[in-house]
């Protein structure tokens, strides 16, 4: 069986962003994933998240944030590339896993256990996932996914993979990715990893927002309030998740980011990652806060953005400060 890396879900202890009190359980499917792969090939995931500093309001939507292949690179000799499908998708999945690579790979999620409750045997949901082992005889896969690691088999195998005759109307080829180390690159760690990264966190302060992010989120989101309050439960979810719940996980990463620094012999990091965290609380209040005025076709006080553009202020002209813009 192609296998990378002899995992168990039974025992696997997911990555410190995964566990214990946190205020955004999970972030997005390919942030969450990649975490997770990271962390289960032996390398420390925080040192490539400054990324998470720097998500804007794009229109209509917060920056659906993701790790800079340049990052994972740099920091951990591997190359991220994209797969184009022309065998059967198990098929490219079990040559590349033989071959010491792990898949990104999108997958419905109707039919992955980890997301009973929520999408399993429910809703048809594309998520990203990354396979690390596969058996497709035992009809067997192991994959990260979301917050953990976790087995895919039987029935829900061959509904995900098309074997044994099953095919899924108009079922389009997912997007499919693949690690793959870097020729004479090796993994950084110790002061390598960290001086690597407070180089990213320079770059990469390069890429804020010229205007408060929170500015124009707060005037759009005031407009869109008239016909938010009168929708359903699936709607205020898909809005929440490409609005609060992105730029409230994201900053919360940031603050884990930021303290990672600090743990690292780093200064200048604690106060900018409280600013960061007290955005992300606030922001997970007020989805509470939508949720309860939708129920109640009442009005949503958007004062609290106030707040989060002041600190987004302070904390990142405090790290502009700090550290520069490379």
């Amino acid at each position: 069986m192609p296998r990378i890396v002899a995992l168990d879900p039974a025992t696997y202890v997911r990555h410190r962003t995964h566990r214990g009190e946190r205020i955004w359980a999970e972030t997005n499917c390919y942030t969450d994933v990649v975490i997770e792969l990271l962390h289960g090939l032996g390398y420390e995931p925080l040192a490539a998240m400054p990324f998470t500093l720097t998500v804007d309001f794009d229109v209509d939507q917060w920056t659906f944030f993701k790790f800079r292949h340049a990052d994972i690179e740099t920091m951990y000799g591997q190359g991220i590339h994209e797969l184009a499908p022309w065998l059967p998708l198990h098929e490219h999945v079990e040559q590349n896993v033989a071959a010491g690579r792990p898949v990104l790979v999108e997958l419905d999620s109707f039919y992955l256990p980890d997301t009973a409750s929520a999408a399993y045997g429910l809703a048809h949901i594309k998520s990203t996932v990354a396979v690390i082992d596969i058996d497709v005889a035992a009809e067997r896969m192991g994959y990260f996914h979301n917050q953990g690691f976790h087995v895919l088999q039987g029935a829900d195998f061959a509904a995900i993979f098309q074997t044994a005759g099953l095919v899924h109307p108009r079922m389009l080829p997912p997007y499919i990715e693949f690690l793959k180390p870097l020729p004479r690159a090796r993994a950084l760690a110790g002061p390598a990893l960290v001086e690597a990264s407070v180089l990213a966190l320079r770059r990469e302060l390069g890429r804020l927002p010229p205007v408060n992010p929170f500015l124009p989120f707060k005037a759009r989101f005031e407009g869109d309030l008239a016909w938010l309050i009168g929708a359903d439960i699936e709607r205020f979810h898909a809005y929440s998740f490409a609005t609060l719940r992105q730029y409230g996980s994201s900053y919360e990463l940031g603050a884990t980011y930021l303290r990672w620094l600090g743990e690292n012999g780093v200064a200048g990091t604690e106060a900018p990652a409280e600013a960061f965290l007290s955005i992300s609380r606030d922001t997970r209040a007020l989805q509470f806060q939508l949720a309860r005025a939708m129920a109640r076709k009442r009005p949503v006080d958007l004062g609290v953005l106030d707040g989060m553009a002041a600190r987004w202020e302070e904390a990142t002209t405090a790290l502009v400060r700090t550290f520069g813009v490379g």
